[in-house]
């Protein structure tokens, strides 16, 4: 047995046990590998020095990568792309812009100089940027809990809707710049689906004001507050207004259907926003709508977006609410926009990298805070539209960027007649649009708690606040991820008959085990938080093998630890492993690790821990492993007497 033992000891690899890396190459291995996975500058490395030069000015402004080689022919496309998302972008602007309460210009003012910013900055080929239904909803929350209001201060109160914007651009412009991006992954799915059809929802029922034609309405946002405000000002109905209200969301909702339903019907859908405004100007204008109870948006201006930067206010009195509203928002809006923008990528198998994204974001609410907008992001019905309408690149922005500046220049006036009952329709035809509640279907088939994250977020939202349905879902999966960290995954492997494969025994019920060994396999970092579980969960394997071999074969004399998985471990973890080996040594069974990865084994080797386990207690394999447990055992093949 000895010689045997012996050949098989020369013929098999053994663990690496070099030399621990120095703290600073650890340390340069974890920031690369944390902030820079994708290796950005790996194409530079053999190329020339002017060509390195301009791959990096590519790098950091996308549009140098696809402007050289632009070309009249994909001009076209973009050309007619931009004219259709500008069409829809007037509408949808001014009747954003009267969701955060500000004037009806700063909305169109927000399509003007952002797109501009975001074609030079951005990675995405048809990401289309305008102003957010939701954020603009939040943003005024955020305000009014200071007590200014527009119609008591709407100086001050804009300035904040600005500024909030400001703040919003300089924490994207960290976090991108920073490549800390990862972060706003930790807004989950579930989360964001409950919190923007609960937005949606209460954005709905808000332009029930509009559609009514009411003079009074609560400033609360809650499903509760909405419908007695309703009820409480039944006196103000005005018929007119509800008809009216009631043909343009029809309209809308139809065409709508019809271009879903029929892709060459598609402009229909596309241009009944600016039908709806256009139709509603005309009736405003013709009957004297102020006369019949119709109130309209009122006087546009002409001209470029004023110069704002004077006008950011950082007041101590004030300062609290925009740095709210620019957390919260710019959390959602920075989420939303990178998967709109990774989806539409997706379908032509192209790439968008986040956090070019984000400096695009980030460079844009800067700059846009200083022209008189405010939050501005990636919208999806518009990016649909600019993707089906065929742009090729982000000229399609820019060419609604200049459609806008004609606008504003030259006839923004004309949509001062917009009657906001139009608007109204508008919103919530959009709104309605978002209510996919198959999606919360699909949650409950596939994981009950995403589907109950996704509900508290739902329900929060329009029951209580948005601040409440956002901060306690994320509360929730944040509490399931900690407990995915305090429970991580561990299980006991057997082996599959007629093969040298050892697969988790609870999802292949025929792997068989090696009497005398258990073998368990351990698939996430070994820390503080759930070492004392996983040395409870092993020794509890143990006892029930024990148990077992009662009545079947002989007790337990090896336990083997398959650390493959384990990231990394810190000192508790060590020191729970060290527990481990003491109690089972006391049970009279050897420990055994396998196949540890280079930080693993490394911060073993600096606590000592290999030479207190032994360097033959590591092995590259679990094959390896229990051949030679199974010579100790005095056993001589792998599969005799498996239970």
């Amino acid at each position: 047995m000895a010689t045997a033992m012996q050949s098989f000891n020369e013929s098999e690899a053994t663990v690496n046990f070099t030399e621990p890396r120095s703290f600073g190459t650890v340390l340069k291995s974890d920031i690369k590998e944390t902030l820079f996975p994708d290796d950005p500058f790996y194409g530079l490395k053999n190329e020339p020095p002017k060509r390195r030069i301009w791959k990096t000015f590519q790098y950091f402004i996308p549009m140098l990568e696809w402007l050289p080689q632009y070309n009249l022919k994909l001009f076209r496309y973009d050309f007619v792309a931009g004219i259709t998302i500008a069409s829809l972008t007037i509408p949808q602007g001014i009747s954003y812009a009267k969701l955060a309460e500000i004037p009806p210009i700063i909305g169109l003012y927000c399509s003007f100089i952002p797109p501009f910013v975001y074609a030079l900055f951005g990675s995405s080929k048809c990401l289309a940027i305008g102003n957010m239904a939701a954020t603009s909803l939040m943003i005024a929350a955020a305000i009014k809990e200071k007590n200014v209001f527009p119609e008591t201060d709407p100086k001050l109160y804009l300035n904040l809707v600005i500024t909030a914007g400001f703040l919003t651009g300089v924490m994207q412009l960290f976090l991108g710049v920073c490549r800390l991006g990862l972060l706003v992954n930790f807004l989950s799915h579930a989360t964001s689906i409950g919190f923007i059809a609960g937005t949606a929802t209460i954005i709905c029922l808000q332009q029930l004001k509009g559609l009514l034609g009411l003079k009074h309405f609560t400033k609360k946002t809650d499903v509760f507050h909405v419908i007695k405000a309703v009820f409480r000002n039944r006196d103000e109905w005005n018929w007119l207004c509800a008809l009216l209200g009631g043909i343009y969301l029809s309209f809308l909702l139809i065409s709508r259907h019809l271009g879903r339903k029929k892709p060459q019907l598609r402009f229909i859908s596309t241009s009944a926003p600016m039908v709806v405004v256009v139709t509603g100007c005309l009736i405003t204008y013709f009957i004297d709508a102020e006369k019949h109870g119709i109130d309209t948006v009122g006087p546009l201006k002409r001209g470029l977006n004023p110069i704002t930067i004077q006008d950011l206010t950082f007041d101590s009195k004030y300062i609290s609410a925009p740095i709210k509203a620019a957390v919260i928002t710019g959390a959602l809006a920075t989420s939303e926009a990178i998967a709109i923008a990774r989806s539409f990528a997706l379908k032509r198998n192209e790439e968008t990298d986040g956090n070019k994204e984000i400096i695009a974001f980030g460079l844009m609410n800067i700059i846009g805070s200083f022209t008189s907008c405010y939050l501005t992001s990636g919208i999806f019905s518009k990016t649909a539209v600019n993707f089906n309408a065929g742009c090729k690149t982000l000229m399609s922005d820019v060419v609604m960027g200049f459609c806008m500046m004609l606008v504003i220049l030259f006839l923004a006036p004309i949509f001062s007649y917009t009657p906001l009952v139009a608007l109204s329709a508008v919103i919530a035809a959009a709104m309605i649009g978002l209510l996919k509640f198959g999606e919360f279907y699909h949650l409950y088939k596939i994981d009950k708690f995403d589907f109950f994250i996704c509900i508290v977020a739902f329900f929060g939202v329009t029951l209580f606040s948005m601040d409440t349905g956002l901060f306690t879902s994320f509360f929730l999966a944040l509490v399931r991820g900690l407990l995915y960290l305090a429970r991580p995954a561990t299980c006991k492997l057997g082996n599959i008959p007629n093969s040298s494969i050892y697969r988790d025994v609870e999802q292949y019920p025929n792997a068989t085990g090696v009497p005398g060994i258990v073998v368990v396999q351990l698939g996430s970092p070994i820390y503080f938080a759930n070492g004392i579980y996983i040395k409870e969960r092993i020794m509890r394997w143990v006892r029930d093998e024990q148990c077992k071999s009662i009545t079947k074969q002989g007790d337990v004399e090896h336990v083997l630890l398959d650390l493959g998985g384990v990231t990394t471990i810190d000192t508790t973890g060590i020191s729970a492993l060290v527990e481990i080996r003491r109690q089972l040594l006391t049970k009279g069974i050897n420990i055994g690790i396998v196949n540890p990865r280079v930080s693993v084994l490394e911060k073993m080797t600096r606590a000592k821990f290999v030479d207190i386990v032994g360097k033959e207690s590591f092995y590259l394999s679990i094959e390896e492993a229990i051949k030679k447990c199974q010579f100790s055992l005095g056993q001589s093949s792998p599969h005799k007497g498996s239970a």
